[in-house]
């Protein structure tokens, strides 16, 4: 009876599924992380103290996140978030274009991924600055750095992640 309705059989491209899972687990875990440990439940706080444990593996400053269940900070600092955040709108870009427009960089070859690292040196670039004393951490400064590589950096891998099973 399914072959009637649908003609073809469901394929799932597990590498998509797998991106789709890990990237709604860095969107939601850095903010679910505060209040998750503010609950005071055994179980929910042991969930925060993996998240907590994550983002201090991958964020350089998680001290400098923001309180959003004082004194429980969010997971991994702005900037970091901000990355995520430019993930998740190519993410979901790419599910409104299906991977159609001059943006996405995959398609132009070696030119794309030159473009594409550039891009992404925004987030480690502004790290150096405040290292060596240019300016002080700011949320209003470091988000949009962040923002900057995650754009570039689902700009070019999108397509790469999300394409389609080809028919051959």
């Amino acid at each position: 009876m399914m072959r009637v309705a649908f003609r073809r059989e469901l394929q799932v491209n597990w590498v998509s599924a797998i991106a789709d899972f890990m990237l709604a687990g860095m969107v939601i875990g850095p903010l679910a992380a505060p209040f998750l440990a503010a609950s005071g439940v055994w179980l929910l706080g042991s969930i925060a103290n993996i998240i907590y444990f994550m983002g201090n593996h991958v964020c350089p400053q998680p001290d400098m996140g923001l309180d959003l269940a004082p004194p429980f900070m969010m997971a991994v600092c702005m900037r970091c978030y901000g990355t995520v955040t430019g993930l998740f709108i190519t993410r979901l870009l790419y599910a409104v274009t299906d991977g159609k427009g001059f943006y996405w960089l995959s398609q132009y070859g070696w030119n794309g991924a030159a473009l594409a690292s550039v891009l992404m040196m925004a987030y480690p670039l502004e790290l150096a600055a405040q290292v060596f004393g240019l300016w002080s951490f700011n949320n209003y400064i470091v988000t949009p750095f962040g923002l900057i590589t995650g754009l570039a950096w689902g700009l070019f891998t999108m397509p790469i992640l999300h394409g389609r099973f080809s028919s051959n």
